[in-house]
């Protein structure tokens, strides 16, 4: 059987730069907007999680600069490069399923096109810790499948890819069920599909 996860690890190794230069370029979306609808909603100097955080550009750097940031990736190649790019950020190499961190350790949790390299059935289990870490009234800013597909191909930016996701409605419902408010959901397109982008509040 194929180790998914190998496959996604060894991916980004590959295609770190291709991905995202050291000034934030080539595969974009509107990071800064994101967030800047987030930060206001949070207490400066506040403990935030951002998960999948690649190679610390531009989310996880952005971030450091009015709060404290942890970073998790699974690739050591963009772990390395996030470590010189936010420097003033904690940085953990470890597979999202895995990491774990002590109930109520953070005030927001972001993480944009990361979980859905997550095998499908591995990611209610990750909601669900996500929920124990925030503390009440934290929020979690995430894209996620708009619609449900699992695949991978061959050559994606240069290496073999995998992602894994639900529909949106499966996601809203899995966040509801654990305590979640939902408080916006939007489309995010993307050639001829796209990602939907929650922000809920944990109650």
């Amino acid at each position: 059987m194929m180790d998914y996860k190998q496959l996604v690890r060894d991916g980004y190794d590959t295609i770190s730069y291709n991905y995202r230069d050291d000034r934030g370029g080539g595969m974009t979306s509107d990071y800064a907007g994101w967030l800047g609808e987030l930060t206001p909603l949070l207490a400066r100097g506040t403990p935030v999680l951002d998960l999948g955080c690649g190679c610390g550009v531009p989310a996880t750097q952005i971030l450091s600069h009015d709060f404290e940031v942890t970073g998790v990736d699974i690739s050591p190649v963009q772990i390395r490069r996030a470590r010189q790019l936010a420097p003033e950020a904690h940085f953990i190499c470890a597979d999202m399923a895995e990491v774990d961190f002590p109930a109520g350790s953070f005030v927001a949790v972001v993480s944009f096109y990361a979980i859905i390299h997550l095998p499908l059935e591995e990611q209610p289990a990750l909601f669900a810790k996500l929920s124990g870490w925030l503390r009440p009234g934290g929020y979690l800013m995430a894209t996620v499948g708009h619609s449900a597909w699992t695949g991978m191909e061959e050559n994606w930016l240069g290496a073999p890819m995998y992602w894994s996701h639900a529909d949106a409605q499966t996601y809203q419902a899995w966040l509801t069920d654990l305590g979640f408010h939902i408080v916006w959901t939007r489309f995010i397109p993307e050639g001829d599909s796209g990602h939907s982008l929650i922000l809920a509040r944990r109650e």
